[in-house]
């Protein structure tokens, strides 16, 4: 389940890099949640093919993350901008400290 996540959050950010057969496969089977063999009947093609296709795409969406880092500064963002509801939410007098964490964000 977490590496589906994490695929499915990858394809959001990276989706586009990937070639249009990629993008089919890897929405055929994340999104869609076909198994191999469907994909296969409808790309007319064998299991195999379609499980290397898979695992390369993916690949390819992981190396696209550790070149370009966008999920990990959406994930700290995301942080951030979580730290920066808590204290509003805890104490609306801490303007300095909030305009010191949407700063961070910004950078």
């Amino acid at each position: 389940m977490e590496q589906t996540t994490e695929i499915n959050l990858l394809y959001d950010f990276y989706g586009s890099l990937l070639t249009k057969k990629q993008q089919l496969i890897l929405e055929c089977y994340y999104l869609d949640d076909w198994s191999l063999s469907e994909i296969a009947n409808h790309q007319g093609t064998s299991r195999q093919a379609v499980f290397e296709g898979i695992k390369r795409a993916e690949q390819h969406l992981i190396e696209f993350e550790n070149k370009l880092g966008l999920v990990q500064k959406y994930r700290q963002r995301d942080q951030l901008a979580k730290k920066i509801l808590s204290k509003l939410s805890a104490d609306p007098s801490l303007q300095a400290e909030v305009s010191d964490l949407i700063q961070q964000m910004i950078d």
